[in-house]
């Protein structure tokens, strides 16, 4: 599909041992789609953003410290700080922006769903966060999902808000818990 991609992963390329690369949500998916397609079961197309993408953008930005900062000592009973720095987070990554060469990557990625099932296909942008489904904790529905995103402007709107999406209020109680 995509020789040499350095930020995506397509389901056909993608085993549940690669969580610590694409998360728990897309490993599943790529292994239900390598392991189920071959046997007549319809199974979606898709791709998964890499965890190395997410820290690209951090570092592109240069907002690593920042969010460390914004996230030291926070108290999450203290429910106006926890929102004020969640918006800051958010906000940090929202400013960020995705960096020209991870769009070029989501871009042509998008490009071929489109070519395998039609113009501006809708997708859902959805998290899966490497720490989801630990032993002791699951982290499914703490960051947002978008559905049915179509098109450039929505799609990379998306997947920003989606990457900001770790720092929703909910997101952070939970992983000062877990």
């Amino acid at each position: 599909m995509m020789q040499n991609a350095k930020y995506i992963r397509w389901f056909k390329d993608i085993k549940i041992g690669d969580i610590s690369i694409v998360g728990g949500k897309n490993a599943s998916l790529g292994e239900m789609y390598r392991e189920l397609t071959s046997q007549g079961v319809k199974i979606p197309n898709g791709f998964a953003v890499t965890a190395e993408a997410y820290r690209h953008v951090i570092e592109s930005a240069g907002i690593l410290n920042k969010l460390k900062n914004t996230m030291t000592d926070i108290d999450k009973t203290d429910l106006s700080d926890l929102m004020k720095r969640g918006k800051l987070a958010r906000d940090l990554i929202l400013d960020a922006g995705i960096p020209d060469e991870l769009w070029a990557e989501i871009r042509i990625a998008y490009d071929k769903l489109c070519e395998e099932y039609g113009p501006d296909t809708d997708v859902a942008v959805r998290s899966s966060a490497t720490a989801e489904d630990l032993p002791t904790a699951s982290f499914a529905g703490q960051q947002e999902t978008y559905l049915n995103v179509s098109g450039y402007p929505a799609l990379r709107e998306a997947c920003s808000k989606c990457l900001a999406s770790l720092f929703t209020n909910r997101a952070i109680s939970y992983r000062i818990d877990k």
